[in-house]
């Protein structure tokens, strides 16, 4: 679950022109559909179960047809996606305007989830995540809606949550302590002893504290609220930690009655599921009880200003910040046009990518590479998450007297584009991508289809004429034509003669977090001193009431539930061929890409030198935007836009599949391009590996500063992972390298590097890892690509492999530099085999004495909340013992864990999990604990270890492992495992075999073997405020 924080957190936008996330396809069944067809049939005035069809539109581009319907008696709207896309999705929103921010919306979200008249139990929602095999379940808060969605590829697991979804949105139970638990309340310390102090305690009163120790979202934060002073913008619909202890349980029934009425909410199916099934649940279950009312929610557009206005605002300092003396964020933002207007919208979201995106772009050039600060503020670009849209330009990391001049080079960018326009090659790039995004496919195409939609809709717009993209860009093409200035008079209008723009300004201030700390004490000061002796023992006794119910065993026999006896016994095979350029192994995956070519080379890291290792991660960072060939890194920057979807590289840790001592490390290359541009997307690759450039000190250090500040704004969000690859550092030698690569460790060398007065010393050090790493020398390769264009592919391939340094090389010549590598077959199937000198494939395999140790670390970081995290070294993929550990961890969070530390501890999140790498990892998210969430840890091992589960419980566990297990794969992705991992669809269907053969025998032994403290090596981490008992204990390492 989730809350908006400006923009809604977990929606992604289906066209994302400026950050070049995709907007994409997941269906990949092109020809004339059954799904579609049906949908045609539909008439305009056709009633079905109580709908009227008033539209059918086919969107050949996306390969969809939409159907709008409106129920009769309430009102509320439909919208059906017909499209052959097994992984059907559901979404119900409702229009949610608070206009105070005790996050009455957010809080409601969860509360409608944790019981209902069909289903009484409590918290069925996180119950059906083990009941079924969802693809997605969540739920979401914006600025002003709330979302419901959830996606599955089974029509009877379809049913089973479309029956839960509808209960508990339009029936809840809405109980006092389900409000207690998930919003706020007052308890004491200790629960059972009323000696100890009161104190605030609830997930949601938790999570927003949490969200707000990331400065970008106080940021964004304030930004609308200044920005749209009015209405329910002016407020924080998540909620404010400070103001969340003014909401009462009646305020919260009082809005659900007001907002969750079908005349308020809006009705999204899409897939291959029929729609008039769906139609008839919808009626029986729930509208057939309503009759249409005025909800009153919409939300009136903004007065407009006469003139701008300034604002400044205070935020906690950033201990991992590039430039300690540099961490103010400026920016001007600009309101623009109502929403609904769909063509005005994609204009203004073009002109935004124009403006903002890549080097090319002015404010690029006139910003960032003027090194006045590190990135882009927080919020840039176009945002189309309010009724009406704005758009902001700004930085961060500048030093507080730069503000003028960020301010004065604002204001002479806009005259500058409005006198100059666009190169017109930089908008053919643009086209292309979007080009490229509408081919593209992903596995969750229903999800970012709602996402996308949701916030026009949302204020009575036409959902379907934001899916006819193509139209909307022959428009463009068109009033471009018409008016060579089109996009010049859309700046003049917008930028320079709109009085109603926004200049804001954040700093830290040292006291900032004890400020709000104090805040928040002398709230709780007057909400104790205002109790009465009879309050305070009625508190007292309530709290107790609470957690004999969170531990009450629940009756869960009400909600529906698959069997594992629904699960396949086996799964679709992928086949693949393997061929050879000299000693270059090449995988082809002939898939339906919709003329998308997808192209993978992995090179591994064996003969680099232990000092350059940590310098890896930059060198991915920096390898396609610094040049290369003839082309300077804007020139390059330009035709990768031209000519594909994007180029990226990443640092990647494999880990064996037999041995936890093994491990393979590399780097992968990836990217992405129409099948005519291909030869354009290899001739950029050999130009990266032959001749990349790095003599440009000045655009390196744009760079760093960017990857610095982007690494350190990344911490709040993702505190547990950062946590749970620092407790796994010390026990295998792959979770050294990996914290090296992605922990706490590379914030800190980044920042480190972005602290150095010349970068001389690191520009020197790229070529060497170039020379170990840009080469044919131990790579391997993989497209996917459709079977028509992979002879023209195999060609391309070749000559990429065949000009690239190391070819040609003597055999002898390839001798294993270092002593501790050690070679294995390539191919799955000739594992076991003898490698010899024949023509057999191999790759080289790191093999490590590594004497793993027990280590807890505890960073101190300026949060109000703790991510905490302990790693179990257990056992490798192949390992017989592995599904067993894998269902163990699934059963351990939704049995035991979930209960333990969100429930009754009031952290956002917690639970446990095992990965490939074969650490068995129990962690927690936005926690106000941290010593105690271990012991819940421990406690939750003796709880497997005593065998305290039933049948239903490991059937349930089954469920959720097997949802992942046979989530749906792009067809781009198709492969990947066996081309990175060396995992072959035969070991995948021996895996499966063993996670059905799983038992409460299995179960318990793995608990005792693996899990037992003083049998396997353990580490922890915790990030987070500062600890007494932490700093007490000699055990713990302080950083």
């Amino acid at each position: 679950m989730a809350a908006a924080v400006c923009r809604a957190a977990g929606v992604r936008p289906l066209l994302s022109v400026r950050s070049g996330r995709s907007m994409s396809c997941c269906s990949w069944r092109w020809r004339s559909s059954s799904a579609q067809e049906r949908a045609r049939q539909y008439t305009v005035g056709k009633k079905i179960h109580g709908f009227t069809v008033n539209q059918v539109t086919p969107v050949p581009d996306l390969f969809l047809t939409a159907v709008k319907l409106n129920h009769d008696n309430t009102g509320a709207q439909h919208l059906h996606v017909a499209r052959d896309d097994p992984n059907n999705l559901f979404s119900v929103q409702f229009r949610t305007t608070p206009l105070n921010s005790t996050g009455v919306p957010h809080i409601l979200e969860h509360v409608v989830l944790c019981g209902s008249e069909k289903y009484q139990c409590r918290d069925p929602f996180f119950k059906m995540l083990t009941r079924s095999l969802a693809t997605f379940m969540n739920a979401f808060t914006a600025n002003d809606y709330t979302m419901y969605p959830f996606s599955t590829q089974n029509s009877k697991d379809f049913q089973n949550l479309l029956s839960v979804y509808l209960d508990a949105v339009f029936f809840p139970c809405l109980r006092e302590l389900d409000f207690w638990q998930e919003g706020w309340r007052l308890e004491h310390e200790i629960p059972d002893d009323p000696g100890s102090p009161l104190i605030f305690k609830g997930v949601v009163f938790n999570e927003m504290k949490g969200v707000f120790a990331n400065n970008e979202n106080l940021y964004a934060q304030h930004l609308q609220n200044k920005l749209l002073p009015e209405h329910t913008y002016s407020v924080i619909s998540g909620g404010d930690p400070l103001h969340i202890p003014k909401l009462t349980w009646e305020e919260l029934k009082n809005f659900h009655a007001t907002h969750y009425h079908p005349s308020n909410a809006r009705f999204f199916t899409y897939g291959d599921l029929p729609l008039e099934q769906h139609l008839q649940q919808i009626q029986d279950e729930a509208l057939c009880k309503f009759r249409k009312i005025e909800p009153g929610t919409s939300v009136p557009k903004q007065s407009r200003w006469s003139e701008p206005r300034e604002c400044h605002v205070n935020c906690g300092p950033d201990s991992m910040a590039p430039d300690p003396s540099k961490q103010t964020i400026y920016s001007v933002s600009f309101l623009l046009g109502d929403i609904t207007d769909s063509f005005e919208a994609f204009t203004l979201n073009l002109l935004s990518s124009l403006l903002v995106s890549g080097p090319n772009s002015p404010f690029y050039k006139a910003l960032i590479d003027a090194q006045i600060g590190t990135d882009f503020a927080p919020v840039v670009g176009y945002d189309g998450s309010t009724r009406e849209a704005c758009f902001t330009i700004g930085l961060q990391g500048i030093a507080e007297q730069d503000i003028k001049v960020v301010k004065e080079i604002i204001a002479k960018v806009i005259d500058e584009v409005i006198e100059n326009g666009f190169e017109q090659e930089r908008i053919e790039a643009l086209l292309h991508k979007i080009e490229i995004q509408l081919k593209h496919q992903t596995t969750n195409f229903g999800l970012a289809l709602t996402s996308y939609i949701a916030a026009n809709w949302n204020h009575d717009g036409d959902p379907v004429e934001m899916l006819q993209i193509s139209e909307n860009m022959a428009r463009f093409k068109q009033s471009l034509e018409d008016n060579p200035h089109f996009l010049q008079d859309k700046v003049k209008h917008y930028f320079k003669e709109n009085p109603h723009q926004l200049s804001l300004s954040m700093s830290p201030d040292e006291s900032y977090l004890k400020n709000q700390a104090q805040l928040e004490k002398e709230k709780l000061q007057e909400k104790v001193n205002s109790l009465s002796m009879e309050e305070k023992k009625e508190i007292y006794k309530k709290g107790l009431e609470l957690i004999a119910a969170q531990s009450r065993p629940q009756d869960a026999s009400s909600l529906p539930a698959l069997k594992v006896s629904d699960i396949q016994q086996t799964f679709p095979l992928t086949p693949v061929e393997m061929t050879y350029i000299d000693e270059v192994p090449v995988q082809y995956c002939s898939q339906p890409t919709n003329g998308v070519v997808y192209f993978k080379a992995f090179t591994n890291l064996n003969t680099l030198p232990e000092d350059l290792k940590p310098y890896v991660p930059l060198f991915c960072s920096v390898i396609t935007r610094m040049g290369c060939g003839n082309l300077d890194y804007r020139k390059q920057d330009q035709q990768i836009e031209l000519k594909t979807g994007g180029m990226s590289a990443s640092p990647k840790i494999l880990q064996d599949n037999d041995n936890l001592d093994m491990y393979e490390q590399g780097v992968l290359f990836t990217s992405h391009c129409l099948e005519r541009n291909l030869p354009d997307m290899m001739h950029l690759w050999t130009d990266i590996f032959n001749n990349p450039h790095f003599d440009d000190e000045e655009h390196l250090r744009v760079l760093v500063m960017m990857a610095a500040q982007e690494l350190s704004n990344g911490i709040p969000e993702s505190g547990h992972l950062y946590a749970a690859v620092r407790a796994g550092k010390t026990l295998t030698a792959a979770g050294r390298l990996q914290e090296m690569f992605n922990g706490i460790s590379q914030v800190q060398h980044m920042k480190r590097i972005a602290e150095k007065p010349e970068l001389l010393t690191v520009l020197r050090k790229l070529p060497r890892i170039k020379m170990h790493l840009l080469s044919n020398e131990n790579m391997r390769c993989a497209v996917n690509a459709t079977s028509q264009a992979i002879p023209e592919v195999s060609t391309e391939v070749e000559k990429f492999i065949r000009n690239i340094p190391g070819f040609g090389k003597k055999k002898k010549d390839k001798k294993l530099i270092r002593t501790n590598i050690t070679e294995k077959p390539l191919n799955p199937e000739d594992a076991g085999s003898e490698v010899s000198g024949g023509s057999q494939a191999t790759k080289k395999i790191v093999f490590s004495s590594f004497k793993a140790c027990q280590m807890k670390t505890h960073f101190q970081l300026p949060f109000p909340v703790n991510y905490v995290s302990e790693c179990v070294r257990t056992v490798p993929y192949m390992n017989p013992d592995f599904p067993s550990l894998l269902v163990l961890a699934r059963l351990l969070t939704s049995k035991f864990l979930h209960r333990e530390i969100r429930e009754k501890g009031g952290a956002y999140g917690g639970g446990a999990m095992l990965s490939h790498n074969g650490l068995f990892t129990f962690y927690s998210y936005r926690d106000p604990n941290s010593i105690d969430t271990m012991s819940v840890f421990r406690r939750s091992v003796d709880w497997a270890k005593a065998g305290k589960f039933t049948q239903e419980d490991i059937d349930e566990a089954k469920l959720s492992v097997f949802s992942t297990v046979d989530a749906p794969v792009a067809p781009s992705n198709r492969g990947l495992d066996r081309f990175l991992l060396g995992i072959s669809d035969e070991m995948k269907q021996k895996h499966r075999e063993q996670l059905f053969a799983v038992d409460h025998d299995s179960l318990v032994g793995a608990a005792n073997k693996y899990l037992t403290t003083g049998h396997s090596t353990w580490g922890a981490a915790i990030l987070g405020p500062e600890n007494e008992s932490i700093a007490r204990d000699p055990t713990w390492v302080q950083r």
